[in-house]
């Protein structure tokens, strides 16, 4: 599976949408300046996404997008398939020369990349875009909290005339939905 330019943005951007929206509209031009995404590619997602259901456009003097369902009810699955991304790693596997060899490693290799494209695209079904703005929050609150701890550990050591000693994370840890917290 290669996921290109076009799935990447269509998600950072549904994920600006829905940060800054607070139930208002957002035009594209704010999105496009916070996430560095050219306002013309945004377009062109934008309207791949509103085809899809994903958004709503609003028309008028404070105009813009809105999410056309609740946050939880839009999977990164929709995202993807709405801007056309394939998530198939088996897509290259069918019509190949390979199947006219027709051979057991051909079978199972092919089978063991359909079971791992039906897991992806299961995953990335259970993860919506609220469950990534709560961990956004999350890790919000992770970085102010270590922030203030290597700060007072800091200001400590330094007091009593010592170097900052403060030791990194010790070990990163995968969470559900795919990050590394540390």
């Amino acid at each position: 599976m290669r996921l290109t330019s076009k799935g990447r943005y269509a998600v950072r951007a549904m994920l600006d949408l829905t940060t800054h929206s607070n139930g208002n509209p957002v035009r594209l031009q704010e999105i496009s300046n916070r996430q560095n995404i050219s306002l013309h590619y945004l377009e062109q997602l934008f309207r791949k996404l509103r085809n899809g259901q994903a958004v709503k456009s609003v028309r008028g003097p404070g105009g813009g997008y809105v999410l056309a369902r609740s946050m939880d009810q839009i999977t990164v699955k929709d995202i993807l398939d709405c801007v056309g991304e394939n998530i198939n790693p088996a897509k290259d596997i069918l019509g190949t020369e390979a199947e006219a060899a027709n051979t057991v490693e051909f079978h199972l290799s092919k089978n063991y990349f359909m079971n791992l494209g039906t897991m992806m695209r299961e995953y990335l079904a259970t993860t919506s875009l609220g469950d990534l703005v709560r961990k956004s929050k999350d890790i919000q609150i992770d970085q102010v909290n270590t922030a203030g701890a290597q700060n007072t550990a800091v200001n400590t050591n330094t007091a009593v005339g010592g170097t900052n000693t403060a030791a990194p994370a010790a070990s990163a840890i995968r969470s559900p939905i795919g990050e590394i917290n540390q």
